[in-house]
């Protein structure tokens, strides 16, 4: 028969049989299908069916409910039509949903299962907080890598640079360029999106140090919620943001005054035991403890403290007109500083510092394993009761180094 509206209506499925199909005698391919529904109600669709090396293939056109039996017909014509010209619709019709299905989310968690005993420790942190941390290329997790364009990319590159800087733009560049590089690699993507994007332009290194009525507006306006803690620990340790603020209470020796950050938080991939001085002591301990957390900082149960950008805003609405263009890494910078300008030793701010080169290298450190864990327990004091002098207006005499 011909299948037209005035046919089908006529049609009921055979008695016993859950599934039929009837196809049009004009139109080899085009069906009328009648599958048994809920309720003993009959589901009525239309059909294109074709077979493409060996396979059998259906593609679903359309509820006969919604598609009258001329527009069914024209549809199934140019589906046909595209088999005829070597094409295979249903097959192009599962490859997207398998695309669709391959978000950047999943990719990524494949790509870091795949990479995380290649990489060194620190390097696999950066990379997974970088692909996997909302704050960078959020609003593309859920969407497939074969559906992000390059303007998705750069946009997320200004956003990033804008509110964390071009050198933290430029490293999220490279690892999600990197990924992509090795989605195309493993079939599941066919381009990378990243490449033409602008290049966060390569910012020379930081040489800025704060003055000391900038340490004490920033140390003022910093309060006392867990971000305001967290700086005020930055500014007394020298220590990096990501380790203050992933700080753990089984690092921690409050009787002895020490902190033993293990490698695998460190940038550097190097352990780190830190005598505290009193004034981080007192900080650490006004931090409230909570039960099966141990985390200082932050609220996410498998994290540190994460809200970065947003909090570093609200501090720089209060230091408005008192501290400008400084980032939290100058805390560091300048601490380092000014316990030089207090008269430590170099080789103790390098052991402060967690920094591996200068006197630790070569042969003087393969036979040098001097932790200095007294001369740093002294050089965080000497450094504290600096700041504290600043914060309550006293005047300090700063020692000068003396000459070699």
């Amino acid at each position: 028969m011909r299948l037209d509206n005035r046919t089908i209506a006529k049609l009921a499925p055979p008695p016993n049989k859950a599934d039929t199909i009837v196809f049009d005698d004009d139109l080899a391919g085009f069906g009328y299908r009648m599958r048994s529904a809920a309720k003993g109600k009959t589901a009525r669709s239309w059909v294109a069916q074709y077979r493409i090396k060996g396979r059998t293939r259906r593609v679903l056109i359309g509820s006969a409910e919604t598609v009258s039996a001329e527009q069914a017909r024209a549809a199934a014509r140019k589906i046909l039509a595209q088999v005829q010209l070597g094409g295979d619709p249903q097959g192009e019709k599962q490859t997207a949903r398998l695309k669709a299905a391959h978000t950047l989310r999943s990719i990524a968690a494949d790509y870091l299962e795949t990479r995380k005993s290649e990489l060194r420790p620190a390097s696999y942190r950066v990379t997974k907080l970088y692909l996997t941390d909302p704050v960078y290329f959020g609003p593309l997790h859920a969407v497939a890598v074969s559906a992000i364009t390059r303007a998705d990319v750069a946009a997320r590159l200004r956003i990033i640079a804008k509110n964390s800087g071009t050198v933290t733009a430029g490293r999220a560049r490279s690892a999600l360029s990197t990924l992509f590089a090795w989605a195309i690699g493993e079939g599941l993507g066919e381009a990378n999106p990243v490449i033409g994007t602008n290049r966060p332009a390569d910012s020379t290194p930081r040489d800025r140090v704060l003055e000391d009525h900038e340490l004490v507006a920033i140390w003022k306006a910093s309060g006392d919620n867990g971000y305001g803690k967290i700086v005020r620990l930055l500014l007394l340790t020298a220590a990096r943001r990501q380790e203050i603020g992933g700080v753990r209470w089984s690092e921690l020796d409050l009787d002895r005054g020490l902190w033993a950050l293990p490698k695998e938080r460190a940038k550097n991939g190097r352990a780190l035991t830190l005598p505290l001085p009193q004034m981080a002591l007192d900080i650490i301990k006004s931090v409230p403890e909570i039960v099966g957390r141990d985390q200082l900082f932050g609220t996410r149960a498998d994290a540190g403290f994460t809200h970065w950008g947003p909090s570093k805003a609200e501090l720089d609405k209060r230091l408005a007109g008192k501290v400008s263009a400084w980032k939290l890494h100058d805390l560091r910078r300048t601490a380092a500083t000014r316990m030089g300008d207090l008269g430590t030793q170099p080789h103790v701010i390098e052991a402060i510092l967690n920094h591996y080169g200068g006197f630790r290298s070569g042969i003087s450190f393969t036979y040098n394993r001097s932790p200095y864990e007294g001369e740093m327990r002294t050089a965080l004091a000497l450094w504290a009761d600096h700041v504290a002098g600043l914060i309550g207006g006293v005047k300090k005499v700063v020692a000068l180094r003396q000459g070699a």
